[in-house]
């Protein structure tokens, strides 16, 4: 069974950025304060930037069976986020992602300006 969890992405016990080097990707991830990272097994698949409108996909994310989605949701079930606007993924337009059937499985919905997940 896979375990999926978020880290923020300046938190010592995610070694991105710091002890390991970013998996290659169409964006700059980094250890910025209010951005978080989606682990799965310990790789990193996804990076959530500080704003929520931007996700950056790594490869693991085309590897990683379904569900890797379901740890973004869980930051918004638990309240470390009010919500998360997704815009743009992998600097395209969010809806048109071949990562939006994931996030729309794991509770985001279409929204005039891309995924969007409130807190219930």
């Amino acid at each position: 069974s896979t375990r999926s969890l978020v880290l923020a992405a300046a938190d010592p016990a995610q070694p991105y950025g710091a002890a390991l080097p970013w998996p290659a990707s169409n964006g700059r991830p980094s250890r910025a304060a209010g951005a978080h990272v989606v682990l799965v097994d310990g790789e990193a698949v996804a990076y959530l930037e500080r704003s929520g409108r931007s996700l950056v996909s790594f490869p693991a994310a085309a590897t990683t069976p379904p569900g890797w989605a379901m740890a973004l949701r869980d930051l918004v079930e638990r309240g470390r986020l009010r919500q998360v606007e997704l815009r743009r993924i992998d600097g395209d337009d969010a809806g048109r992602s071949p990562l939006a059937a994931e996030l729309r499985n794991a509770g985001f919905v279409d929204g005039y300006r891309g995924l969007v997940l409130r807190r219930r």
